[in-house]
């Protein structure tokens, strides 16, 4: 794909000029996109875990920063991680898929074993790590899910047509992991994982009679399941009308409302919201960072949350179709389903649109694991960026701020202070020399000395 286009020279004139190609037009698009969407919702997110943490920080640590500095931590460590993601092939990402489905595997059983998994609000889903951080196995199943799934449709595209090649065995796969995500239980994470998996068969082309009832049995199974446990039906209930019991079931989806009624236009102001102060809002830095966002930034900062998750949705799509490649289409299709259908579920429950599943906002809310897989994830979207028509050439002959700093060092170029005394004692001795020509020279016109 070309990026220049050579318009034929004016009359006169000399070189052919050359006229850029429209931003979205080029190349490097999506990889630049992607960047700047991922980039302002991390700096967003993490101004937005500091102001809504800091009381309870306090309360807690006995600091305000305290919560906001281990989501320092998280992003240091997943940036790098997210850029070594980008520069691998895709064929690292193919032969990575099986090795670490097996580990996720590996990683929720332990989780449920005695001694090894943490219970954290009625769910064993963590596995304790030093320093004070905590492991969710079901943050990375996803995006193994993702991978591996790519590929092996990939590997029977040409058998595709039978459903038993379609569902085998990437539904018994998919159900292991969602079976061992519910005995901890987790239904906010099944769900976010079956989304992947629907993506899946969705970009597979699977026949809408198939497809249609997989999501049928789905939904059978996830009632079934949302009616075996009375907390989960309380849950329900009070999503239906969440002010009959304003003061216990329906008592986050009240306060949440309560919190995005009272920001306005513009908000209360930075750090002004009051629903993060005791008795208010519940996780307020995590699954309910929205509202928080809505409180203290307005219906602007909500509107901007929402164009940066739009950006990141869009670009995946938009890597997903450029691409050539029948894996690289189906694992971004995956993978954007993941992150797209992760955001809409969380802004869903805080809104009220939704039952409240305990997701929480990628990239802005806090949480370790998440942060970690979701960066992964936009980690391996750029490596498919990288890889599409054109686009590694383009960001090839760009160099970098510091490649160009380093090539006029290497030039000998000198510094910018010591131009202007060199050119004015160059127009000095340029004077000078041209005094010395003039005097020296025959006047115009006029014959030499001794030749008559």
């Amino acid at each position: 794909m070309t990026t220049e286009v050579r318009l034929p020279a004016a009359r006169g004139a000399g070189a052919p000029r050359v006229e850029k190609a429209p931003p979205l037009q080029r190349p490097q698009a999506s990889y630049y996109l992607l960047l700047a969407a991922t980039g302002c919702l991390l700096f967003l997110g993490i101004v937005m875990v500091f102001s809504a943490s800091s009381v309870r920080s306090y309360a807690t640590y006995g600091s305000s920063t305290t919560v906001a500095l281990k989501q320092g931590v998280f992003i240091a460590v997943g940036l790098p991680l997210a850029w070594a993601a980008s520069r691998m092939p895709v064929r690292f990402w193919r032969s990575a898929a099986v090795p670490g489905l097996l580990a996720c595997v590996g990683l929720l059983v332990a989780v449920l074993l005695p001694g090894v998994g943490k219970t954290v609000d009625g769910t064993q889903g963590w596995i304790p790590l030093p320093g004070g951080f905590n492991l969710q196995p079901g943050e990375a199943a996803k995006v193994a899910l993702a991978l591996y799934g790519a590929d092996l449709l990939v590997r029977k595209q040409k058998l595709l047509g039978d459903w038993r090649h379609l569902f085998l065995p990437l539904l018994p796969v998919a159900a292991l992991l969602a079976g061992l995500l519910m005995l901890q239980p987790d239904m906010g994470m099944t769900i976010a994982l079956l989304i992947v998996f629907v993506g899946l068969l969705w970009v597979a082309g699977t026949p809408m009679r198939y497809f249609g009832a997989m999501c049928a049995v789905l939904v059978a199974i996830f009632t079934m399941f949302a009616l075996a446990a009375p907390y989960r039906v309380r849950r329900l209930t009070s999503f239906l009308d969440p002010f009959s019991d304003a003061q216990d079931s329906g008592f986050q989806a009240v306060q949440s409302m309560y919190a995005i009624a009272s920001g306005g236009l513009f908000g209360l102001g930075l750090g002004g919201g009051q629903s993060k102060w005791s008795g208010g809002l519940p996780a307020t830095y995590t699954d309910f960072i929205f509202a928080v966002i809505c409180e203290e930034l307005g219906l602007v900062g909500a509107l901007a949350v929402l164009t940066l998750i739009a950006t990141l949705a869009y670009t995946g799509v938009r890597i997903a179709k450029r691409t050539r490649d029948p894996f690289v289409r189906l694992a971004a299709s995956a993978l954007t389903a993941m992150l797209a259908g992760q955001s809409l579920i969380n802004l869903g429950g805080v809104v009220g649109l939704l039952p409240i599943t305990g997701l929480t906002l990628p990239l802005v809310s806090f949480g370790g694991s998440s942060m970690l897989t979701t960066l992964l994830a936009v980690g391996v979207l750029l490596s498919f960026a990288r890889a599409e028509p054109g686009a590694e050439a383009a960001l090839r002959s760009r160099p970098g701020l510091l490649r160009r700093l380093r090539l006029r060092r290497e030039a000998g170029a000198p510094p910018a202070a010591a131009v202007a005394p060199a050119r004015r004692t160059s127009s000095r001795t340029g004077a000078s020399a041209r005094r010395q020509r003039s005097a020296s020279a025959p006047a115009r016109g006029r014959r030499p000395a001794g030749r008559r």
